[in-house]
């Protein structure tokens, strides 16, 4: 027979369940027991299983994110964040993609997750989603990521004043014909990026400037859609002088058109991403930066207190700020929006 939870607790003279916490790296433990248990448990050579902590504890030792999509950067920055919390706690992580909120799917089978994990990071799910709503009906830990909830613990930023400050920032350089790629979903509250476009309606209005529908592109939120939904708006009769994409990933598919076409980028149309990705200020693109790896880490420390404490300290909410980083894509180099525009169409001024 192998080393036990049981015999690391004999020999440091505590319970099973303060073994399982202290390996854990619980910071409900007092460090001094914490040290004993830990300096017991290499004495005895002991490697600790998750099924035996889940019935010494009644805790799975496994928190599970749950999100729509796994193939963006903005995912891939927060579970940096998130793994980087878990890394000294001996928690595992389980990750369940739901698929575009915009699309039919079966409901994920929630409550099967639930005898697996001891809580949940929800991803860019929005609060009137269908899945979330099965989520909180389970009653356990449980932590949003871009939105909130009421009775639920979250970490967001303001997208919606994100949004309005990239667009408010083309608009200060003069441009008031402005287009936008969007994700996928121009009207639909269910996604969050309909807080994006709640703020490019508030910094227009602001301005006293119409938005003008045909100005509005999908880019589905990939490099390969950005580049089409430039295409088409550098193929209307007036195209913009100025675009605000929604996420960097498209912004660099803009800007594969915008030197295919032979346009120089920041002088004959201006151009704004959102994000901040690390690749953004090689391209030297301006954009919205947005503190992914802080949000991920923020939400695992929040969603773990949850589970130790049991939820006794109730829902927390914090927001982190978004920050406008401007490069030579919006510049300019002294050109009016209307030569950039006439330019952009190909012909004189």
């Amino acid at each position: 027979m192998g080393v036990t939870v049981k015999d690391v607790a004999r020999l440091a003279g505590v319970s099973t369940a303060t073994v399982s916490r202290a390996l854990r790296g619980f910071g409900s433990v007092d460090p001094s027991i914490s040290e004993r248990v830990v300096d017991a448990a290499n004495r005895l050579g002991y490697v600790g299983s998750h099924a035996a902590a889940a019935l010494s504890t009644g805790k799975a030792g496994t928190i599970a994110i749950i999100t729509p999509f796994v193939d963006r950067l903005a995912f891939q920055r927060m579970l940096t964040g998130v793994e980087h919390e878990l890394r000294d706690t001996g928690m595992d992580l389980l990750i369940y993609c739901t698929g575009d909120p915009s699309d039919p799917h079966p409901v994920p089978p929630h409550k099967r997750l639930a005898k697996r994990v001891d809580g949940f990071i929800v991803m860019s799910l929005s609060p009137e989603s269908p899945d979330l709503a099965e989520i909180l009906n389970l009653r356990m830990p449980l932590t949003m990521f871009g939105a909130h909830a009421p009775g639920a613990s979250s970490v967001q930023i303001d997208d919606r004043e994100g949004a309005a400050s990239a667009v408010r920032h083309l608009l200060d350089l003069g441009h008031r014909r402005i287009g936008i790629v969007y994700g996928r979903e121009s009207t639909n509250p269910l996604v969050l990026e309909h807080q994006r476009h709640l703020g490019v309606r508030d910094a227009l209005a602001g301005q006293g400037v119409e938005r003008d529908e045909e100005l509005s592109v999908a880019g589905e939120f990939t490099m390969t859609g950005g580049a089409a939904a430039m295409e088409r708006l550098l193929d209307l009769e007036v195209p913009p002088t100025a675009v605000f994409a929604f996420s960097d990933e498209m912004a660099y598919g803009a800007i594969q058109t915008i030197r295919r076409r032979g346009l120089a980028l920041g002088r004959d149309i201006a151009l704004i991403g959102y994000d901040g990705h690390e690749m953004s200020s090689i391209l030297d693109l301006s954009t919205i930066s947005v503190p992914f790896e802080e949000l991920g880490a923020r939400a695992a420390h929040i969603l773990l207190s949850d589970i130790e404490d049991g939820g006794s300290a109730g829902p927390v909410s914090e927001m982190l700020p978004t920050e406008l980083v401007v490069r030579s894509s919006t510049a300019g180099s002294g050109t009016t929006p209307a030569s950039r525009a006439a330019a952009a169409a190909g012909t004189p001024d």
